[in-house]
């Protein structure tokens, strides 16, 4: 019997639990898209946000992608699906993202029903709590709502952030009723540092956004700061799961698994770790969509195999991924080289074939890129522990991503 045939016939026998057969022996069937069959009525499972009350999906829609503002099919499967929680910013989309969802939560018809999160970015040199409560108006009014679940300061480098004036500026917003819950989203390399302070402030901050793939899972100073964030009662929040490289060279590379497609094992790979309440990933079609929600609804667990395949991937591509440990390569030097920035450009360009928003994340730090010496790029490869071939990145960034 094959997967198909045995799904349908299962659905009309047994409960949801026992809908997706365990592929563990040789009898295995090749996962297809028409094997992404989610009976009706299936949700995402849930888990607890932290200490907080919200009851989030697994799944989180990432809303970085352009959205349809009159009707977008993505965002009601997922939300058919019990994907309700959507992550936004006020930079997603070119600025345009809030206006773009405002839409959508018009069409659910009631606000309660869906977990609003957004985000808004400032530099550490001239960040102020004035300004991101101005920021945080605008993006109410963009989405023509009264409040956000989570707010987050986006993209946050720098302890600062974790001052007093800052976690008082999020106690202040709560009870003005703007936001309910308060954290930041942290990409780089130091994120273990930021969580680690986080967890000891005895409160304040609520939820945290951190990179968190297959790749970084072994790393002892980021888990002993999962760890600790889980113990002090914060919420976690993984991003950039699938651990992506702006490069072809990983399909070049072994997955064998007819269990799961390669991103359904690393999204299953994190959801695994049971200190992870949820992934926000980007889904740019029906069928993505369809392949997320899958990964997360079955039961079956990663077999052996296609961990060590996982592990294989990332020790056999770490010479092309920025890990974000600029401390490194940056080793010596007055500037900040802005290599995981660029990197990142990159993987938008290369890696997910989005060359527009690339180069809109790009031009902030152009005027920066297009001033360092090539020396000093030289000597940040020589620093970097995975030999990551900097100076190229940066000239195919001026070419792909540069002004014309």
């Amino acid at each position: 019997m094959n997967r198909r045939d045995f799904i349908e016939k299962t659905i009309k026998t047994v409960t949801t639990a026992s809908l997706f057969v365990n592929t563990s022996t040789a009898e295995q069937i090749e996962n297809k898209p028409t094997s992404w069959k989610i009976p009706p009525g299936t949700k995402v499972p849930t888990k607890r946000l932290g200490k907080t009350d919200i009851i989030t999906p697994i799944l989180i829609m990432g809303c970085c992608q352009n959205l349809d503002p009159v009707y977008d099919r993505r965002l009601h499967r997922a939300y058919e699906l019990g994907v309700n929680h959507l992550d936004t910013a006020q930079m997603y989309a070119e600025g345009q993202s809030h206006k773009t969802i405002a839409p959508f939560i018009k069409q659910i018809g009631d606000r309660k029903k869906l977990i609003i999160a957004s985000k808004v970015h400032q530099t550490e040199n001239n960040a102020t709590p004035e300004k991101f409560i101005e920021n945080i108006n605008t993006s109410l009014e963009e989405l023509e709502t009264d409040y956000l679940d989570i707010f987050y300061m986006h993209i946050v480098k720098h302890e600062r952030f974790l001052d007093k004036e800052f976690i008082d500026m999020g106690e202040k917003l709560k009870k003005e009723g703007k936001i309910r819950y308060f954290g930041f989203s942290a990409h780089h390399g130091n994120a273990h540092e930021l969580m680690m302070k986080a967890s000891k402030l005895g409160g304040g901050i609520d939820v945290i956004m951190f990179k968190y793939s297959f790749r970084e899972m072994g790393k002892d100073n980021l888990n002993k700061a999962i760890d600790a964030c889980k113990e002090a009662g914060i919420g976690l929040v993984a991003i950039k799961t699938l651990g992506s490289i702006p490069d072809d060279g990983e399909e070049l590379l072994l997955w064998t698994s007819r269990n799961f497609t390669k991103i359904q094992a690393k999204l299953k790979a994190v959801w695994e770790d049971e200190r992870i309440d949820g992934i926000a990933s980007q889904m740019g079609n029906i069928q993505h969509v369809h392949e997320n929600a899958y990964a997360a609804i079955t039961p079956m667990k990663l077999t052996e195999l296609e961990k060590n395949e996982l592990k294989n991937i990332a020790e056999s591509t770490q010479h092309l991924y920025c890990a974000g440990c600029n401390h490194l390569c940056e080793s010596g030097m007055s500037e900040h080289l802005y290599v995981q920035d660029v990197w990142r450009c990159m993987l938008y360009a290369k890696g997910y074939g989005d060359e527009r928003w690339a180069r809109y994340c790009y031009k902030d730090i152009e005027p920066y890129v297009e001033k360092l010496p090539l020396n000093k790029l030289q000597t940040a490869m020589n620093q970097c522990p995975y030999h990551i071939d900097i100076p190229g990145l940066f000239n195919s960034a001026k070419k792909i991503l540069g002004k014309y």
